[in-house]
């Protein structure tokens, strides 16, 4: 897999085709607990997006990782220190910027590796990829493997489907498996489980984590999270992508 923030520009120009699959890893930055680094987001998208890579590359498909997104629409942490947040046309326009710059490069396959699941950001990404949706000779198509849909979430875990995994045990134990020197961990385990019905609150029109209950911006059970269970967990994503990928472009790989 080539990282193309670590590579020279004649490596990108070898790599970056028609035949190439590049990922953009999409996360945010904003509060994830008091045990919960702000780039949670981040980390859980690049590590989706590489296993998904690792799986493609035994396959044959060269894949290109591309740098992360590492800002979105962070409404729900509002009232939180270190949160920030785009405005949506700007979100929208630094995402097609980055399509249509590969697209220039002659890539045709661009795959939306995002992990910050608010749904104001989500459908963003949906509509970026709803724009690109067809593979064409002068077109890039986008494809976004989006883990809220039941297909994918019915894979992660109880909590997941729960709604309340906001740097609970789903998101602590993918950063424990992906970046373990980043958790507080003596913090997280002495933190209680929150149940905010995080999903119903939203369906209701709340529009932030302290006004859903969540006054220390984390739901769900991290003190009942594992490394262990992150490695599978990213398992399951990278695999859920690799899936998405194969039934759009069955001529990829074998």
């Amino acid at each position: 897999m080539l990282e193309l923030a670590k590579s020279t520009w004649p490596e990108a120009k070898q790599a970056l085709d028609a035949r190439a699959v590049v990922f953009v890893p999409i996360g945010c930055t904003e509060p994830h607990g008091p045990h919960l680094p702000l780039d949670t987001d981040v980390t859980i998208a690049l590590a989706q997006a590489k296993r998904a890579a690792e799986l493609l590359e035994a396959r044959g498909v060269r894949c290109v990782l591309a740098p992360p997104i590492n800002y979105g629409l962070t409404m729900y942490t509002d009232g939180f220190a270190g949160r920030v947040t785009l405005r949506p046309g700007t979100l929208w326009a630094l995402i097609e910027d980055i399509v249509n710059a590969f697209e220039q490069d002659g890539v045709r396959r661009i795959v939306f590796s995002n992990a910050h699941l608010e749904p104001a950001h989500v459908k963003i990404l949906r509509g970026v990829a709803g724009d690109h949706a067809v593979l064409s000779k002068e077109r890039a198509q986008v494809l976004y493997p989006d883990v809220t849909r039941r297909r994918f979430a019915e894979r992660l875990g109880d909590e997941f489907k729960s709604g309340d995994c906001h740097a609970g045990r789903y998101e602590s134990s993918l950063v424990l498996a992906a970046d373990p020197t980043s958790v507080r961990d003596a913090e997280r385990r002495k933190l209680a489980p929150v149940d905010v019905q995080l999903l119903a609150k939203m369906q209701s029109g709340v529009l932030s984590f302290l006004d859903a209950g969540a006054d220390a911006a984390y739901c769900g059970d991290p003190a009942a999270a594992s490394a262990e269970e992150g490695r599978a967990l990213v398992d399951t994503l990278g695999n859920l992508i690799v899936e998405s990928i194969r039934e759009t472009w069955p001529d990829l790989g074998a």
